[in-house]
């Protein structure tokens, strides 16, 4: 156990955690578009950052990934974090003016509505987190989504921009995505689905009938475990 100060509250916590981490526990808030439980963390957000000193150093670090350490101090809301966190967000409401999670961050932030940098034109929503990427690499196992070009053309999508084969329309990205830049369609029936501009056909559940998951999500959960297609062919509420 490591002994450390957080916004002047005394903690305890485990060797290897990150502030993030310890804060959260502690009920200490430090805003972040990139994080989540099931991804291990990136810093791609550059949102949580805080302003540590350790011994005679005080420098800026990103919460996520600065693991705690003994004597450790740590202000989340010094006026030089502030500053840093103002300058990350207004550079994404640049890129990203449309998104509503990043309005409500600079309300909270007292970021003036007008724009400090030029907005972008073509008003994507995507803040290049890497969490759908992430996502879909590391707990999906598929690889579907990547990133493509470069500077401010960089953006997320199917290789090649084409329909990939590889998508098995569970719908991850869209469940992570902090910003709303993705986002997935469901018929009223609720019989198929799309996204990446693919439509996917859903399975129903052979028990109450209801569609619950597509159906080649679940040949491919059948690929990797062995299991018979018939066998997931059951709904989470009739198992």
């Amino acid at each position: 156990m490591v002994n450390l100060t957080i916004d002047n509250k005394k903690i305890e916590a485990e060797a290897g955690q990150t502030i993030l981490e310890v804060s959260r526990e502690n009920g200490i808030v430090i805003p972040t578009l990139c994080s989540n439980e099931a991804l291990e963390p990136s810093g791609a957000c550059r949102m949580c950052l805080v302003e540590v000193k350790h011994g005679k150093r005080t420098r800026i670090v990103t919460s996520c990934l600065y693991q705690v350490a003994e004597g450790l101090i740590v202000d989340t809301k010094s006026e030089r974090v502030l500053a840093a966190r103002r300058l990350v967000l207004q550079l994404l409401l640049a890129r990203c003016p449309e998104s509503k999670q990043l309005r409500e961050m600079a309300e909270e932030l007292g970021i003036q509505p007008e724009p400090r940098f030029t907005p972008d034109q073509d008003k994507s929503k995507c803040i290049l987190c890497r969490m759908c990427v992430r996502t879909c690499e590391k707990v999906v196992g598929v690889c579907a989504i990547g990133f493509s070009y470069r500077g401010s053309e960089k953006n997320v999508c199917t290789p090649f921009q084409e329909d990939s084969v590889s998508c098995i329309g569970c719908g991850a990205c869209a469940y992570v995505c902090p910003s709303g830049h993705i986002e997935m369609e469901t018929t009223e029936t609720g019989d198929s689905r799309k996204i990446w501009g693919r439509t996917f056909k859903m399975k129903s559940c052979k028990v109450c009938g209801r569609y619950f998951a597509p159906e080649d999500q679940l040949k491919f959960i059948s690929t990797t475990t062995g299991v018979p297609v018939d066998d997931l062919a059951v709904c989470i509420s009739c198992r």
